[in-house]
């Protein structure tokens, strides 16, 4: 595929010639590549930073492992330390590769302004902060706490995103913008679940034990919503913008408000991947 026909194909999210769902990572790998190409033809005064990203790596995993010890080095902690951290990581690990893969293809579906594979992993710290959780949650999981625990504050400091390396997210999710994200230690977040910007999965108070949220898989949570207390939210539910949920919600739900209460069904089978953020008529009443 030369890079005349990834430009035709860039805008078109379900082409022929890459089905995301079915892809091996080898194939994505490539697709990126091609997609990088173009970038730098495009674009020379890029060519330093796409190439030393992606082109300079021969698969997915190194390319991210790079991006990973590019972004949370600092005098504190080398960029050569983090890459082994990193390596390790995916060499020990091949759940990361295949869950960085769901998350990539995720944003690419979901988000409207992603046109390229690309994208993600050079420029979207959502993406970014996530990969960065999950190798810091495959530390904790090792018993590497400290560790674990660097990797959290660096996300903090260079993502605005502070997940608990202990909490427990599925594969295929999409943190659109990601600013001010919060997800505490004991809190669950399932397979193919979509959140923007300023979401909180928080506890109540300053109580020990098992205290955050257990999100559903498919479900999607809309901008500053926070979602407080060890409290389930069912699959394939939706909560609105701004609310503040502290009760269980039901599946294929909608929630919104102050504090949040059921306005209506979801709206349809997978709200997640739809991103539909709209109240109809008839939730309101």
């Amino acid at each position: 595929m030369d890079g005349h026909t990834v430009m035709n194909l860039q805008n078109d999210k379900i082409e022929q010639l890459f089905d995301g769902r079915n892809a091996t990572r080898e194939s994505l790998w490539g697709r990126i590549h091609c997609e990088a190409r173009v970038a730098v033809r495009d674009e020379p005064l890029l060519g330093a930073l796409i190439h030393a990203g992606l082109l300079h790596h021969a698969t997915f995993e190194a390319a991210l492992a790079y991006r990973f010890s590019l972004k949370l080095s600092s005098r504190e902690m080398s960029e050569q330390i983090l890459r082994e951290i990193a390596d390790d990581a995916f060499a020990r690990s091949p759940d990361l590769a295949k869950a960085a893969t769901a998350d990539l293809l995720a944003v690419y579906e979901r988000d409207p302004a992603t046109h390229r594979l690309m994208q993600p992993i050079l420029f979207f710290k959502g993406y970014q902060a996530l990969q960065a959780y999950r190798i810091g949650h495959w530390l904790w999981q090792q018993g590497r706490f400290d560790l674990a625990y660097f990797v959290q504050m660096r996300c903090s400091e260079v993502f605005g995103v502070d997940i608990h390396p202990a909490a427990r997210i599925g594969t295929g999710v999409m943190i659109d913008h990601a600013h001010s994200i919060v997800i505490g230690e004991t809190a669950v977040v399932g397979n193919d679940v979509s959140m923007l910007h300023s979401v909180t999965l928080g506890g109540t108070g300053k109580e020990d034990g098992d205290r955050h949220p257990k999100i559903g898989n498919g479900v999607m949570i809309g901008a500053g919503a926070k979602v407080l207390g060890n409290i389930s939210v069912g699959h394939h539910s939706r909560i609105a913008a701004g609310s503040v949920v502290l009760s269980e919600v039901p599946p294929c739900k909608t929630v919104a408000g102050v504090p949040a209460r059921i306005v209506g069904d979801a709206g349809c089978s997978d709200p997640s991947s739809m991103m539909n953020q709209l109240l109809g008529h008839e939730d309101l009443f």
